[in-house]
Parts: structure tokens; sequence; C-alpha cells
């Protein structure tokens, strides 16, 4: 049998496309630490990488993927709510940190949105492609619907979102080691303020309370930078 006829085959099965997000992350999670978690091959990176080589090539349209894989969209809600357990059991040493915490969520939510203008500007950007960019470093849902709201495309703000998670997964962590910063608390949640979920879970596989501190980052820039993106906008008239 050619290798047409077993796609096409293959093609027709409702399971197919959530069996192969799957596969294909699991083997790049196994090659990730095979490689001693080398920055460059991020599973969400190499899986994202491998899906979109596998879409072109098979002709496959994104709608026809994502429904075959909704239900891995599905799971993404019931995983956010499930980082309050970690959460929970950091209650105490959150008690004592509440106030550079909220320092340090106000300064990095100021300083990703207001950095992102300042580089937008800079390679000459602006109207729908600039306001689209802006809500980036906060998780994908919310990015969407703020960005619908201030007039950019929202699916050009989930590519925005992914790619500044894949960046701060890869490169976050050792730009905190190369600048000595190794408290998990603080490295845990500057990875959740600047690269949200996919940081997050970064985060989790370098020490359990980081990652408990990245996703309470993730949550609080989510509803913080909703509220000054919309702001910024105003202030500097790119409505």
């Amino acid at each position: 049998m050619s290798f047409t006829r077993i796609w096409v085959y293959l093609a027709e099965q409702p399971l197919l496309w959530l069996t192969l997000t799957v596969g294909v992350f699991w083997l790049a999670k196994h090659l990730y630490f095979k490689a001693r978690q080398f920055p460059l091959l991020n599973p969400v990176l190499v899986s994202v990488s491998a899906i979109v080589l596998l879409l072109s090539a098979t002709g496959t349209p994104y709608d026809e993927y994502f429904q075959g894989a909704q239900f891995v969209n599905f799971l993404l809600g019931p995983a956010t709510v499930a980082l309050a357990v970690p959460l929970a059991a950091q209650i105490d040493t959150l008690k004592r940190a509440v106030l550079p915490i909220s320092i340090a969520l106000f300064v990095g939510a100021l300083t990703g949105i207001l950095s992102t203008l300042a580089i937008g500007w800079s390679l000459g950007l602006n109207g729908q492609m600039l306001l689209s960019l802006l809500p980036r470093s906060i998780t994908t849902p919310i990015a969407m619907g703020v960005s619908d709201q201030i007039g950019g495309s929202p699916q050009l703000t989930a590519v925005f979102v992914i790619i500044t998670g894949i960046l701060g997964a890869a490169f976050g962590l050792p730009l905190l080691a190369a600048l000595g910063l190794r408290d998990p608390v603080a490295g845990g949640f500057a990875l959740g303020v600047s690269s949200h979920g996919i940081g997050t879970a970064r985060a989790f596989e370098y020490d359990q309370q980081a990652g408990a501190f990245s996703g309470l980052a993730m949550g609080l820039n989510g509803a913080l930078t909703a509220l000054l993106v919309p702001l910024i906008v105003w202030l500097f008239g790119l409505g």
C-alpha cells in the first residue's frame, strides 16, 4: 500500500491529529531530555515546528487539524485551574512576599508592554500589526480578547504569544542564571510574567516552587495587562 493511500485512510480517522499531536510532543520531550534540556530543543518549539511541517507537507488546512486536536485545547482550561494546587502549598511564602511580588508584577507588566511598543516602533510597525503585538506576554485566550478589543488581529496575536512563550521557555532560565538570579520564587515569577503558560511549564521542570509562582504570575499578569494595554493605547493615541 502506498504512502498516499495510507495517509488518506488515516486522515479519515477522527483521532488522527490528536494522536499525532500527543505523539510528536512525547517524542520532542524525549529528545529534549536526551539532549540534557538544550534550550533550542524545547519540546513546544520542536512540536510546533514538526506539526507545521506536517500540515504543509500534507496540504492539511489548520481548521481541519484543530477540529481533530481540539481536545488538547479543551484541556488548557482545567490545566490552568490546576496551577492553584501547587501554589496552595506555597501559601506561607506567598504571604511573606506579597509586597515584592506586587511591585514585580506591576513593573514586569508595564515593562513588557512598553518594551514591545518601543521594539515595534523601531521596526516601523504601526496600525493593526503593532496593536496585535502589544499583549504578546500574556496567556493566549486573554491576549486574543485584548487584541480584539483594541483593534488588533487575534489570530496574529496568538502567533506572537506562542513565539514569546517559546523564546521565554528556551532562554529564560539560562538568562536568569547568567544574571546570577537563582531564587526559585523570583525566577519562576519572572518566567510567568514574561512567557505565560509555556514559561510556566519550563519553570515546573526546573523547580516546583518556581512553577507555582510562575503560574501565579501568569494569571495576575494576564489580568493586569488586560487593564494596562487599552490605557496605553489611549495614552499614545494608537487606537
